[in-house]
């Protein structure tokens, strides 16, 4: 699957591309009271790009320039953008 042809509410997404943007992790609080650690990223191939989500070690052990592959990932929505993300039962690898 092609990063352009994601929409918000895709699910068992698998796709490939690289990380363009970076921002610095920070912690947020779940709803459940859980700190977890967050960053925003931009996963990028020749077809577009979306902003992805790196939850805890993710986002401590990915780089910008890293080329990786979301398995079985969700496209939500935040602020009326599509955001992807690994989710609970998906996995992000470097390549």
């Amino acid at each position: 699957m092609k990063i352009g042809d994601l929409k918000a509410g895709a699910s068992n997404v698998d796709v490939e591309g690289t990380i363009t943007e970076k921002k610095e992790p920070r912690e947020v609080i779940t709803k459940f009271g859980k700190r977890l650690q967050v960053a925003d990223a931009v996963l990028s191939d020749d077809s577009g790009s979306i902003t992805l989500s790196l939850w805890n070690e993710d986002a401590e052990k990915l780089s910008v320039g890293d080329k990786v592959k979301v398995s079985n990932g969700y496209v939500g929505e935040f602020r009326g953008s599509p955001q992807l993300s690994s989710g609970k039962y998906g996995k992000i690898e470097k390549l």
